[in-house]
């Protein structure tokens, strides 16, 4: 719960904010992160690699959305969270 709100603070982007685009990518990131670790030892459990296909599916809808709306904030959080593309 401590990683979330430390997240959430990181990427917020005025004082109340909690379902920014921004904040919303780099909560999916966390988890992403996440299951991949699990997964990597895990080979067999399909069920969290379609959990997994279906976030980074939403993370790209969200920075495709980000990118399209303002492109400098979408530079600043794939830069920050060092993602590609």
């Amino acid at each position: 719960m401590e990683a979330k709100a430390k997240t959430i603070s990181d990427f917020k982007l005025h004082e109340r904010d909690t379902g920014s685009a921004d904040v919303q990518v780099a909560l999916l990131t966390q988890r992403i992160n996440h299951l991949t670790e699990h997964l990597q030892k895990n080979s067999k459990d399909h069920g969290s690699r379609r959990g997994l296909l279906m976030m980074v599916g939403q993370r790209r809808r969200l920075l495709d959305y980000l990118h399209d709306r303002d492109a400098a904030r979408y530079q600043a959080v794939t830069k920050k969270l060092k993602l590609r593309k």
